[in-house]
């Protein structure tokens, strides 16, 4: 749907001017009316130029706009008011252009989660829903504020998954330019070295030397055509339904790194369920939201199993054991919460659990790979140097 800006002039005689999205200019001029303002400019081209400088809306931006709204709306200011305020302070330039879009809707008529929900990129399925349902039940500001919480602690729980798998990479990428350095510039020079000695050179020093040849060769070239040629295929394949199933499948299945992944999607689906029930969301459109969520496939489809079981008058909990996802601890405490009615409190109390396993999960893959990485350095590094230095060891016994 195209943008577009405008100025226009109040009854009282004070210029306002707000990006909007609309399907055209006179659908732009007929709110405008509506809203009793006279129209003194209306700018597509201006708007595309100022959305496209404005930058990405980051998740502390939103977590910042939702807890000041939760404390205006709470302290009375109405919701028009509130809106226009957070958009006048905002230091995102992308997140002013669509709470100023939100304001424009929401005094044309349209609900706040309405207005929200045009602005994909920067509110979620769930964050619509959850507003929808406050506005619905008259606790919008409760709302929020749990939609803030959430979302920080989701925030959270996101940094210390990457974070896990960021130092094993960053380790991997250093051990791979400091070998390939080493073959590329040091290997030669002692190559012709031991080339002019003319000694008979071990198995080790020959193995290293052809290696170097290789790389520095068209070898070089076949590695870094395989490897980037290997990324794209893997990127795309896991775009297509059963590649991402099955790569999904492998990291559950991965060695410690699997462990800290089945708990985080344990912790988010628990949380998001559990935050969207407790909002007045219903079960079948909050297991819905919670499996577009989960961030792994394998996860979200053992989550839409299990609303097609609760959609035919079935649990939760029948359908989330058949899949061998989720623990036996998780399972039994959800089939609790459902006989007891308190479900969306026990699935906050497994989502405070997890998140503290995440942590540990974490620590310990920290703690064991960076030995391993110590190591595979130390074996493949200290190989070439010492595969380099044997024939120097040679040569000074043939000069005795």
């Amino acid at each position: 749907m195209p943008a577009f800006t405008y100025t226009a002039r109040a009854l009282n005689g004070d210029l306002r001017t707000a990006t909007i999205e609309a399907p055209s200019r006179d659908e732009v001029v007929a709110q405008l009316k509506r809203q009793r303002l006279n129209v003194v400019k209306i700018d597509e081209a201006a708007v595309a130029k100022k959305k496209k400088s404005g930058g990405k809306i980051k998740m502390r931006d939103i977590v910042i706009f939702t807890r000041q709204f939760s404390t205006m709306i709470n302290a009375g200011l109405p919701l028009v008011q509130a809106l226009d305020i957070l958009a006048k302070q905002s230091e995102n330039p992308a997140l002013k252009d669509v709470t100023n879009a939100v304001v424009f809707d929401v005094e044309s008529g349209h609900t706040v989660a309405d207005a929200l929900g045009k602005h994909p990129k920067a509110f979620s399925e769930l964050y619509v829903n959850m507003v929808a349902a406050g506005e619905a039940g008259g606790i919008l500001d409760t709302i929020l504020m749990r939609l803030a919480t959430f979302m920080e602690k989701n925030d959270a729980l996101v940094r210390k998954v990457k974070g896990a798998m960021i130092y094993p990479g960053v380790i991997s990428s250093v051990a791979f330019i400091a070998i390939s350095v080493l073959l590329i510039f040091v290997i030669p020079v002692f190559e012709k070295m031991f080339a002019s000695v003319g000694l008979p050179l071990p198995l080790p020093t020959r193995v290293v030397i052809e290696m170097s040849k290789f790389l520095r060769g068209i070898g070089g070239l076949v590695t870094v055509a395989a490897v980037v040629g290997g990324v794209i295929f893997l990127k795309r394949y896991y775009t297509t339904s059963n590649g991402k199933l099955m790569i999904d499948k492998l990291m559950l299945k991965a060695p410690v790194l699997g462990d800290v992944l089945r708990k985080s999607a344990v912790s988010r689906f628990t949380r998001t369920l559990g935050t969207l029930i407790g909002s007045g969301v219903s079960i079948l459109d909050g297991l819905e939201i919670t499996a577009k969520t989960a961030g792994n496939r394998v996860i979200s489809d053992a989550i839409m199993e299990s609303r097609t079981s609760i959609a035919g008058g079935e649990t939760i909990s029948a359908p989330l054991q058949k899949s061998n996802v989720f623990p036996p601890m998780v399972i039994s405490m959800i089939a609790v919460g459902e006989q007891t009615g308190g479900l969306d409190e026990m699935l906050s109390k497994i989502a405070d659990f997890y998140d503290e396993e995440v942590d540990a999960a974490v620590s310990n893959l920290l703690s064991l790979m960076e030995p391993v990485m110590i190591v595979f350095l130390g074996v493949v590094v200290g190989g070439m140097v010492v595969a380099m230095y044997l024939p120097i060891f040679d040569m000074i016994n043939a000069v005795q």
